[in-house]
């Protein structure tokens, strides 16, 4: 179980990390949108850091959960427009 647990948060920590570089801030700058895109941006780096920290530490529970919440971030924040990503792959619900 533990090796399945350990697949699981690695291959989620690598899917946020694709996410967060593909992911663009799509309303205009300076907008109150904008800033809640960097808002939601900002909470996703957030969690991946948390993330990476709890894995180098094998906490892979708190590392995985980490790692989904800030993949939620992103992918919420996709769905109402504040991000332009990928509609094609397996990065983004949208």
């Amino acid at each position: 179980m533990t090796a399945d647990l350990a697949e699981k948060t690695d291959r989620y920590g690598l899917l946020l990390g694709e996410a967060l570089e593909a992911a663009t801030v799509a309303p205009p700058a300076e907008t109150p949108m904008a800033d809640a895109a960097a808002e939601c941006y900002e909470m996703a780096e957030s969690y991946f850091e948390d993330g990476r920290h709890f894995r180098e530490q094998d906490d892979l529970v708190n590392a995985l959960a980490s790692f989904s919440y800030g993949h939620a971030w992103l992918d919420a924040g996709a769905r109402i427009g504040l991000f332009d990503v990928p509609s094609e792959g397996h990065l983004f619900t949208v």
